[in-house]
């Protein structure tokens, strides 16, 4: 597992929507957040740093139930933490997972988002690190933004989508993109999903590669721009859905998200 040392400041090279070279400006990042899962096996993540999200009417008719057991959300022993997906009956549905998020804990305006996580693989299943805007609860969503740092479909295992979703570019309308490995795939081992969110800038990385990039003039004629504000991080492996569709008889469970660590940066003085 890679460990952070100390908080230390780091020198990061912020890419473009065409890659990093020398030229471009190095800014002076800090770690200002950090999750190592470190623990013993079977413990739920730190509730100081992570509240759970329990239900299943997320909006994307999704199969599973998500709980807050440490069936489905657990710290593995080995630095990880490991979200995971069963097929059981429970509170009505035929799966269980989980899904949590720094809502109300750790909210924050521009920074690197970074997360290592090894991903899961088979049809209908439905792994993300994501933000939401702080302000959910009051506007509502799209009104309150949303970036997707990684979404992955279990049957596609060589990609992953970055996207933001807001008022005017939401749904099919939503500005995305998809980051193809030339071979392998996502679910055989450990890859660093990142965003680096700046004023009026968003740009994604998987391992140091900048493959996307998103500007307040990429959006539609008549779309609001809702990045300037606070949005807090969520994890959550789901089952089925309208993106991915259903499981089906090649998919097998259970299946499990690895997440080595969440670290955020924020520009230092």
């Amino acid at each position: 597992m890679i460990r952070w040392l100390a908080p230390l400041a780091v020198l990061l090279v912020l890419g473009t929507a065409s890659g990093c070279n020398e030229e471009e400006p190095i800014e002076k990042y800090g770690l200002i957040w950090q999750d190592e899962f470190d623990g013993p096996a079977g413990q739920l993540p730190d509730p100081e740093k992570w509240v759970f999200d329990t239900g299943t009417d997320w909006g994307n008719a999704q199969l599973e139930f998500d709980t807050d057991r440490a069936e489905n959300v657990r710290l593995d022993g080995a630095g990880n933490l490991a979200i995971t997906a069963l097929e059981e009956k429970f509170e009505g549905r035929d799966y269980t997972s989980g899904r949590i998020k720094t809502k109300g804990l750790f909210e924050r305006t521009h920074g690197r988002f970074e997360a290592r996580i090894k991903l899961p693989v088979g049809q209908g299943i439905w792994p993300a690190f994501w933000m939401l805007g702080a302000d959910l609860d009051d506007v509502g969503w799209p009104a309150c933004g949303e970036i997707d740092i990684m979404e992955y479909l279990g049957q596609e295992p060589r990609a992953i989508h970055g996207t933001i979703h807001g008022p005017g570019h939401y749904g099919d309308s939503a500005i995305t993109k998809k980051h193809v490995l030339s071979q392998g795939g996502f679910h055989l081992g450990f890859h660093v999903f990142a965003v680096e969110w700046n004023e009026n800038s968003i740009a994604w990385f998987v391992d140091g590669y900048n493959f996307h990039t998103a500007t307040p003039k990429d959006l539609p004629q008549g779309a609001t721009w809702v990045y300037e504000h606070p949005f807090f991080i969520l994890l959550n492996l789901a089952v089925g859905g309208r993106w991915p569709g259903s499981p089906d008889e090649t998919t097998v469970f259970p299946q499990t998200m690895l997440v080595d660590y969440v670290r955020v940066y924020g520009t230092l003085p």
